[in-house]
């Protein structure tokens, strides 16, 4: 599976951005998806993952409440809307992708599949 996220750029404080995760080369549709975060000089933090079904998802503290992750098995893509943005939510959000069904809470390394990263800017 190949993953390309996009949709980050530069938004103030308070705003909003819609990210996508477009899969090719097989469906993704049978695998839990996540979305995960790093900052300069920072470690890559968990954000949020859900099921291959849509129906289970879960989210950082940092997050919960903001950010919400969905999925369009049909389009084979993975999205993540962030509102009410902070400046510490600056970093480069990268879309990921597990062999199961199901996710949790878990590090970067139980991912199989991995996009390229699209850098999100918060100013204050």
């Amino acid at each position: 599976v190949q993953l390309q996220a996009s949709g980050g750029g530069l938004v103030q404080a308070g705003g909003s951005l819609r990210l996508s995760c477009a899969a090719s080369g097989r469906t993704l549709s049978t695998y839990a998806a996540g979305w995960f975060r790093q900052a300069p000089g920072k470690e890559r933090e968990w954000v949020t993952c859900i099921s291959w079904s849509g129906v289970t998802s879960y989210y950082s503290d940092s997050v919960k409440g903001r950010f919400t992750i969905s999925r369009d098995n049909a389009k084979n893509t993975v999205y993540l809307q962030m509102n009410a943005l902070k400046p510490e939510d600056t970093a480069v959000y990268y879309c990921a992708a597990v062999r199961r069904a199901w996710c949790q809470r878990e590090g970067a390394a139980e991912y199989d599949f991995w996009g390229q990263g699209t850098l999100v800017t918060v100013s204050s």
